[in-house]
């Protein structure tokens, strides 16, 4: 089953599992089944020449699941050893069903030992599931630190043990699976902070059961696909000219920092802005105009020197290598003051930190460390929690917030924040984020949505950095790289 869209809360999907027994009717033991027979399923597609599976089963349903593919695996001829990591005698419900019926069945159940998983071409991680709100206990930390020690493939049931399913972080200790197969929704810590690193390929099936269109069952965030970029920028008409393409000023630059606008600006042109201008400080116009002489370069001595680009621009950006200087300060209140939608980005950002206001016509794009600082905390606790920053900054700037880093989050208010799993490791290089700035604002100057523009910007931007990436490796990608292939993101 392909993956969908939204994305939820363990407390969502805890509900939609109440409201399927409840109100569909669908007793508790056939979705266990379903679970089990859809975990087998994808398990036989991933290594379909595997015959000897180990399932670790704990002492809740996650470990009823575990049973029933134990079953089902044997009933397909595959040799399936059960390892009990909790007592089956404490077993309740439709786990223990579970557990009887593989029992039954000829199954064999044995006591957890590290030393059986050696037994398993891949061992299936049933211990823990979504039911984890605090530190794993040192109990299944032992145990989850023998699957991943193992040296053996690890097929996660519904979200990696010990992994949180709403922030993506491990609590204390958590499985570093191949593949994790999801039940009845996705859940949002597969998705956001480390979650994709431990969930490995993530494979869904929704064990027919689909959420009803109510507030309670509004996703709490969505993956964002090309479409995005379809709505952002429609096909142009044959007799179009650049004017209809949007005027774009990149303020930044500051003393000795020609390259950060420099890339912007390129960005800019590369996403198909009609005409893009740089306001820089004097000693940065001539590396800029020689490099790119695509764009217009104004010098900068004094804030009002922005007066003529400001009132001729229909978009701005500002920030790329701005600076914190008194310089970098005059000019910010100039901008902050024209009145034009903005693209506010770096040091514009921390000048924002010290100052903060609120607009409804700005998109703002920090990386952890600037939302820290925008929320007086750190990077490291926008990282615990990256879906709670997303929505303090939202609250407390609003506008359309973009909180890059791996998994970009997009949030705009009234929408489904949007989740970006696009983008590599090699992106995180000099450079980049001034590229993703020019690619927002160069969108935004077509489109005139900041949402619109802030998604479609974003994607773009992920795909070009895999471009680049699949063309030479993510080892010494640059930022000039990923500007070159933004064009084919655009043009699809």
């Amino acid at each position: 089953m392909p993956l969908p869209t939204p994305l939820y809360t363990t407390a969502q999907v805890r509900a939609l599992d109440r409201y399927a027994i409840g109100t569909l009717g669908v007793p508790d033991y056939t979705l266990m089944k379903r679970a089990g027979e859809a975990a087998l399923r994808y398990l036989r597609t991933r290594w379909p020449t595997a015959h000897n599976i180990v399932i670790v089963c704990g002492g809740g349903n996650n470990g009823g699941d575990g049973y029933v593919l134990a079953r089902f695996a044997q009933a397909a001829g595959l040799t399936a050893t059960a390892l009990a990591a909790s007592p089956v005698d404490a077993l309740r419900g439709a786990a223990q069903q579970a557990c009887q019926d593989f029992r039954a069945s000829g199954g064999r159940i044995q006591p957890f030992a590290a030393a059986h998983l050696q037994a398993g071409e891949v061992i299936v991680d049933a211990l823990l599931g979504t039911g984890l709100f605090s530190a794993v206990r040192a109990e299944a930390a032992a145990v989850i630190h023998a699957m991943n020690a193992s040296g053996r493939p690890v097929f996660a049931l519904d979200v990696p043990s010990g992994l949180d399913a709403d922030r993506g972080v491990a609590l204390g200790s958590a499985v570093r699976a191949t593949g994790t197969v999801c039940f009845i929704a996705l859940k949002t810590g597969l998705f956001v902070g480390d979650g994709p690193d431990f969930a490995g390929n993530v494979f869904f099936d929704d064990l027919e059961i689909a959420a009803p269109a109510t507030p309670e069952f509004r996703p709490r965030l969505e993956r964002i696909t090309e479409s995005e970029v379809a709505r952002a920028l429609p096909p142009r008409a044959r007799a179009a000219n650049k004017g209809d393409f949007g005027r774009v000023l990149i303020v930044g630059s500051g003393a000795g920092m020609p390259g950060a606008t420099r890339l912007a600006g390129e960005a800019c042109l590369r996403v198909g802005a009609g005409l893009v201008t740089v306001a820089v400080a004097p000693d940065n116009v001539a590396a800029i105009a020689c490099g790119r002489p695509e764009l217009i370069c104004h010098a900068v001595t004094h804030a009002d020197d922005l007066a003529d680009a400001l009132e001729h621009a229909d978009v701005v950006a500002v920030g790329p290598g701005l600076g914190r200087t008194g310089w970098a300060r005059a000019v910010l209140e100039r901008v902050f003051a024209c009145g034009k939608p903005l693209v506010v980005d770096a040091d514009a950002l921390n000048l924002l930190s010290i100052a903060p206001r609120r607009r409804d016509d700005w998109i703002l794009t920090p990386h952890p460390g600037e939302a820290g600082r925008l929320l007086g905390s750190s990077a490291q606790m926008v990282q615990q929690d990256r879906l709670a920053a997303l929505d303090a900054l939202l609250e407390r700037y609003g506008g359309t917030v973009v909180l890059k880093g791996a998994g970009t989050l997009i949030a705009t208010s009234g929408a489904i924040p949007g989740l970006c799993e696009r983008g590599n490791p090699g992106m995180a290089t000099a450079g980049a984020g001034d590229v993703l700035t020019g690619a927002i604002a160069g969108i935004l100057a077509q489109c005139r949505d900041p949402a619109c523009a802030a998604r479609a910007g974003v994607w773009v931007h992920a795909m070009a950095g895999d471009s680049a990436a699949r063309n030479g490796g993510e080892r010494g990608l640059i930022a000039s790289d990923i500007a070159h292939e933004l064009r084919t993101w655009v043009n699809r």
